[in-house]
């Protein structure tokens, strides 16, 4: 099936696996782009070396394309744009709207980019500065995420820009590709159905808690970061709602201190990193340090498979998804649940 989106990041497959922290790695990639769809290697929780070391294993692993996800407001942004390039990456796409200047640097060495927002007036904002394409996540998709459903945010955007667009949130099989594509699309993106999957590198017992989970059981909460979150709800995520004040950030100093001895930041840094991801919200001290903490959170749930002191982000559809193929199985089915969609439309004129 070919579409802009196929054209532009050389792929034979309208679908991209998005970059998802601890759980978008090399092999998680490699596997995607193996079957035909865009791989994205998740950068924000890695270090510079480490991101070199995970794009040449992708490199090793496969011969096609595949991309790097940033975060536009990192220290280190140009320097990890540079890794991009150097590493010879077909697509660079950011949690956040990147610069002009960073847009032209990548687009001046043969990136593609291609920013991932959540509202038409920022697809209008980075379509201005040059991005190759946009992902536009509704609200139904899990991790950071607006209020705005997919069906209502998408046509907005489409009408609004005229590069191509990229759905996300919500999407998990071939029908879905097919609304989306009806809509004007150029192709989906997909987080959870990926994660879920054999090539995905998260805990089996992680995994059986998402396909235990119904529809009911995923929650936006923004007791983790105070920015609406969108996870599987566990005992750890009432708890924080729960919390008062000074409950919650007894909390939040105990994770956090874990975090330092981890990570070897100051409390100094750790402050300061979270009051830049407060995004010009109002959030509480528990909040500064849980927002700085948040990608260790996560970690304890995707790579040390501890559900009780971890989150787990997650997108509606985690509900109606109840099997772990490979990427090959997912991507193929897809593909062929979209022609046979196509046919049965096909039929009713």
């Amino acid at each position: 099936m070919e579409t802009a989106l196929t054209r532009l990041a050389g792929i034979r497959h309208p679908i991209v696996q998005t970059g998802m922290g601890w759980v978008a790695g090399p092999r998680l990639v490699s596997a995607t782009a193996d079957a035909g769809a865009l791989g994205i290697l998740a950068s924000a929780t890695m270090t510079l070396d480490q991101l070199r070391a995970a794009i040449a294993e992708v490199r090793c692993r496969t011969d096609a394309p595949f991309g790097v996800n940033l975060r536009a407001d990192a220290a280190d942004a140009g320097d990890r744009v540079r890794v991009i390039i150097d590493g010879g990456v077909r697509v660079a796409s950011f949690a956040l709207a990147p610069s002009p200047e960073l847009i032209a640097e990548l687009k001046e060495a043969g990136v593609v980019v291609i920013p991932s927002v959540g509202a038409r007036r920022h697809a209008q904002k980075v379509a201005a500065w040059g991005a190759d394409a946009v992902i536009v996540q509704g609200g139904e998709g899990g991790g950071h995420t607006g209020e705005v459903a997919t069906s209502v945010l998408l046509p907005q955007v489409v009408d609004a820009v005229r590069i191509p667009v990229v759905a996300a949130g919500g999407f998990f099989d071939g029908r879905g590709l097919v609304a989306a594509l009806a809509y004007g699309a150029a192709g989906v993106a997909m987080g959870t159905r990926f994660l879920l999957t054999s090539d995905s590198p998260v805990p089996d017992a992680v995994k059986a808690r998402y396909l235990a989970a119904t529809v009911r059981d995923v929650t936006v909460t923004r007791a983790v970061d105070g920015l609406p979150h969108r996870m599987l709800r566990t005992d750890l995520v009432t708890a924080l709602e729960r919390s008062g004040r000074a409950r919650g950030l007894l909390h939040a100093i105990r994770r956090a201190a874990g975090f330092r001895k981890l990570s070897g930041l100051t409390w100094r840094q750790m402050v300061r990193d979270g009051l830049a991801l407060r995004h010009g919200k109002e959030l509480s001290w528990s909040q500064v340090l849980l927002a700085a903490n948040t990608p260790m959170l996560l970690r304890s749930a995707m790579v040390d498979g501890r559900t009780d002191l971890g989150v787990m982000a997650s997108g509606q559809v985690a509900g109606v998804i109840d099997d772990l193929p490979s990427c090959a199985e997912l991507v193929g089915r897809i593909m062929e649940e979209a022609e046979e969609t196509r046919e049965r439309l096909m039929a009713l004129k």
